[in-house]
């Protein structure tokens, strides 16, 4: 069963399955805010009209100055992208010809710009999926001889997040055997900004941390994203980049999402409440669930159900999951559902309870 690597756009799974896609599809792939944007965008959206004609800031104002209050670091620590994705390919071209640790299950863009850059691909597999314990003794082995550790922390697909202290603890190796840590803070913002570890990238000059805008603002359209990092870091990287790789509107857009705190508290509190009836009604239906802190979970069937059956028989009823089998370890056999409105949750429910009602007991 070959299919997209990444979730969203769901037109090109039922396009490589060769499948007639329904009418009403609902699309769990992809976990953005299901909010939308702030209420801003939208209210003052002639406001920003007059920009297209203009060429935007070069060094990404309003936004850097917003960024850099944001997370109290000093703004030629920050570096903008045109999203997170842009940033980890630039990224990747530091580590050409280099050996890099990716600990997965993980985001796939890491390997795939990595590899393009020519860097030495060490891949590290977590098996405790629920806890996404990580393998701290091999990982520090391996750091030994490594020049980068990556790391996605909330962990995406699981939506773990991995112990702050077993991080700080690899962060102190990495300083001792001059190994960097690159740490992805995409889904951050769905938990406590406590967890991050943006504050160790002003002390620490081996660690770079990115985030996105693009998950809890609703905005992947713009593509938005940022790094923190130390500023001859940051001065390496941007050489790396095009002059104006942001638009204006992203810039503009960006700054005013940093103020919408509450807005922020609100998505968090929904996710968090949707998501926990979800993690029970899995449970409670046989599956294996993580212990996602995200607006999103992943899990795993009964061992006795089909997973691939199971999944075309979503996708028949208009509910496209998003698939793992290119998520190393998962191999396919779990699934990530992102948090949607009440509407797209209630005939997800009913969604699954068809399936797990027929095939309760039935074998492989």
């Amino acid at each position: 069963m070959l299919l997209p690597n990444h979730g969203a756009n769901p037109q090109n799974v039922y396009q490589q399955l060769g499948l007639t896609m329904p009418e009403e599809v609902y699309d769990f792939s992809e976990n953005v805010n299901a909010a939308g944007p702030p209420s801003f965008v939208e209210a003052r959206w002639r406001t920003f009209y007059p920009l297209i004609q203009r060429y935007p800031d070069p060094d990404g104002e309003p936004f850097l100055t917003k960024v850099a209050a944001f997370h109290q670091v000093k703004k030629d620590m920050v570096l903008l992208g045109n999203g997170a994705s842009e940033l980890f390919s630039i990224i990747a071209r530091r580590y050409a010809q280099k050996r890099v640790i990716v600990v997965h299950p993980t985001f796939s863009e890491y390997e795939r710009t990595l590899r393009a850059a020519g860097a030495i691909i060490i891949p590290i597999l977590v098996t405790d999926f629920i806890q996404y314990t990580l393998p701290m003794e091999r990982l520090k082995q391996e750091m030994v001889e490594a020049d980068a550790l990556y790391i996605c922390t909330p962990n995406n697909p699981t939506g773990v997040l991995p112990k702050k202290e077993a991080i700080l603890d690899l962060l102190e190796h990495g300083r001792a055997v001059k190994c960097e840590l690159v740490i992805d803070e995409a889904f951050m913002d769905w938990v406590d900004e406590a967890n991050s570890l943006i504050h160790e990238s002003v002390e620490n000059s081996h660690v770079l941390v990115v985030r996105s805008m693009t998950k809890m603002y609703a905005i992947p359209g713009l593509r938005l994203g940022y790094l923190v990092a130390h500023t001859s870091i940051v001065n390496e990287l941007k050489d790396m980049l095009p002059h104006w790789n942001l638009n204006a509107f992203a810039l503009v857009i960006g700054a005013g999402c940093l103020d919408e705190q509450h807005y922020s508290q609100q998505a968090i509190a929904y996710a968090t409440t949707q998501r926990e009836q979800l993690h029970r009604f899995l449970q409670e239906n046989g599956c294996r669930v993580t212990n996602s802190v995200t607006n999103y979970v992943c899990f795993s069937l009964p061992k006795e159900q089909q997973a691939d059956a199971f999944f075309t028989y979503c996708l028949a009823q208009g509910v496209v999951l998003r698939h793992t089998k290119n998520f190393k370890g998962l191999q396919g056999e779990w699934f990530r559902i992102g948090i949607k409105d009440i509407a797209a949750m209630t005939y997800l429910h009913n969604c699954l309870q068809a399936w797990f009602n027929a095939n309760k007991g039935r074998e492989k």
